[in-house]
């Protein structure tokens, strides 16, 4: 199928290379900027090009890759080009609906990617309206799902959902890797001995949840012996409120997301 990137950013490439590795697509990219076309042009032998084309066909995708701040000019001047092409929107916060009517279109579709997707390990939330049929939800997680895994989402507000736990939650996880690395040179390790130790242990905590049949919870139990070592981590965690910090910090990017989505969504 034909693919259209508008915007080559960093996640637009993370999708254009996980593409690359599979047959039967044919990837053009649009932007401003020459020198990122020629490297994915190099890269990936995709088609470039510095202005939208005249036109689409209605078997064609259009994946919104830019920010979200630009998206309503963008929209009314791909409006009369789109001829029925479907639509898979990847910049965050703007509605499905102002999407629609912008592109005087129903066929859209959001998607909420992140940055694990630059290495294949992407978690992307998908969500399109109730006439969006199943061939075009197919289309569109088909493009997700070549840098990851994708999970349908039943209501828009999903999005905002998922943003705040995997869009978001990458940068939560890099947040605790480097106070565990702070901590690893506080007692003495260089910092590439901390760095190598640290995501060692995330990396290996991570797989044996996957594997297990344990809740995380049990898991972490059977690290803290009583009067042990870990739980004398685990009890200043619990005093400094660590966890309700994590849970309150999710929540207050959720109403983040929302909060944009309907500035970004007026007309």
């Amino acid at each position: 199928m034909r693919i259209t990137f508008i915007g080559g950013g960093n996640m637009a490439g993370a999708i254009i290379a996980g593409l690359a590795q599979q047959s039967g697509h044919d990837v053009q990219v649009v932007d401003r900027n020459a020198d990122k076309l020629d490297r994915l042009r190099q890269a990936y032998g995709v088609s470039t090009w510095l202005a939208v084309p005249e036109a689409f066909s209605r078997e064609e995708i259009v994946v919104l890759a830019i920010k979200p701040q630009q998206l309503k000019a963008l929209c009314l001047d791909l409006a009369p080009r789109l001829n029925g092409a479907l639509v898979v929107s990847i910049a965050a916060g703007v509605r499905s609906q102002a999407l629609s009517r912008w592109l005087n279109s129903p066929r859209v579709v959001r998607a909420m990617p992140n940055t694990p997707a630059m290495i294949g390990k992407g978690m992307s939330g998908l969500y399109a309206p109730d006439d969006v049929d199943a061939e075009d939800r197919a289309a569109a997680a088909t493009i997700l799902q070549a840098v990851g895994q994708v999970q349908w989402l039943s209501a828009e507000v999903g999005i905002d959902d998922i943003t705040c736990i995997s869009g978001s939650g990458p940068a939560y996880v890099f947040y605790f890797v480097e106070s565990m690395i702070q901590a690893a040179c506080e007692v003495g390790f260089s910092a590439e001995d901390a760095r190598n130790l640290v995501l060692a242990t995330f990396e290996g905590a991570v797989d044996l949840a996957r594997q297990s049949p344990l809740a995380v919870s049990d898991l972490r139990l059977n690290v803290t012996s009583k009067g042990g070592t870990t739980e004398r981590a685990i009890a200043r965690f619990e005093q400094e409120g660590v966890k309700q910090a994590i849970v309150a910090g999710a929540m207050d990017c959720r109403a983040r997301s929302i909060e944009m989505g309907q500035q970004l969504s007026q007309d």
